[in-house]
């Protein structure tokens, strides 16, 4: 996989970030029930803050120059950093790019981290315990958390470390 590049995403790359969101926000709804709106998009709000807020990053991940994925930081500014969304194509996954990626955007924001995903989602579920335990193997922990103002939602999972 020594074609995987991960960098930040520029507002040039936004166009192909919107594209990917559909995707990952596609790839949730079979978690959390979500159908896109009228126009047949979801709900977008945390793309334009990875673009436009300050304590955000967005990241774009290409394989030979192709679009792969992407993830959005947020909180940069604050006591820790949190993984707001994390995304790799049906076509690129079980290569271990989400584990390089993944690593490489947590390791360029070094400190305290917190990433939230759902028990629904069993694949998330082994993914992020394999990311907190190679990264800090002895030194994470999970708790379930509600989601703000959103009491007909299960609650959200959250591993927290330190990289």
């Amino acid at each position: 996989m020594s074609d995987l590049s991960v960098r930040p995403a520029t507002a040039q790359d936004r166009p192909t970030v919107e594209r990917l969101w559909l995707m990952f926000r596609h790839d949730l709804s079979e978690h959390a029930g979500v159908l896109p709106g009228p126009d047949g998009t979801f709900r977008s709000e945390r793309v334009d803050s990875a673009f436009t807020q300050a304590g955000w990053a967005p990241y774009l991940f290409l394989r030979a120059d192709r679009p792969v994925g992407f993830a959005f930081v947020r909180a940069l500014d604050g006591p820790a950093r949190v993984l707001n969304s994390f995304f790799v194509v049906r076509g690129a996954r079980r290569e271990g790019i989400g584990a390089r990626a993944v690593r490489d955007v947590l390791l360029r924001h070094p400190g305290p981290w917190e990433i939230a995903f759902q028990y629904a989602n069993a694949p998330a579920v082994h993914f992020w315990r394999s990311v907190a335990t190679q990264l800090a193997p002895d030194a994470w922990s999970e708790e379930t958390r509600p989601v703000p103002d959103r009491p007909d939602l299960a609650p959200d999972v959250w591993i927290s470390f330190v990289c």
